[in-house]
């Protein structure tokens, strides 16, 4: 009887290999996307930790009396800010070789487009 060989761990499965041989977003693409979503999260995200630092200084200084639910307000409007900027870095992003507009506001749409039909074609699949 031939003995089974079992598949070394650094040995890559033939579905492996060939779902890294069709990647479905392009390396350049995806950085774009990495570097819009660090600008668009990151920003805001920053910001939503400064409410809490600016709002600690002005307050144990005696600049100004500022309640706890105006900085937890305002701090959490800026980390929702920093969740849409996480949507938005994605979508905008160009999947042309040439790398859009700053904003990238005219990729939104066809990005949305590719989207759901990518959705539509799990879906019947």
């Amino acid at each position: 009887m031939a003995e089974r060989r079992d598949p070394l761990p650094f040995e890559p499965r033939r579905s492996e290999r060939s779902a890294s041989a069709s990647q479905p977003i392009p390396k350049d693409v995806a950085n774009r996307m990495a570097r819009r979503v660090a600008i668009a999260t990151g920003l805001p995200s920053l910001m939503g930790m400064g409410v809490f630092v600016g709002s600690y200084l002005l307050v144990s200084r005696g600049i100004l009396d500022i309640p706890p639910g105006i900085t937890l307000l305002t701090s959490g409007l800026f980390f929702l800010l920093g969740l849409v900027g996480l949507s938005y870095g994605v979508l905008s992003a160009s999947w042309e070789p040439q790398p859009g507009t700053l904003l990238g506001l005219e990729h939104i749409k066809p990005n949305l487009q590719r989207m759901r039909s990518s959705i539509r074609a799990q879906k019947q699949s």
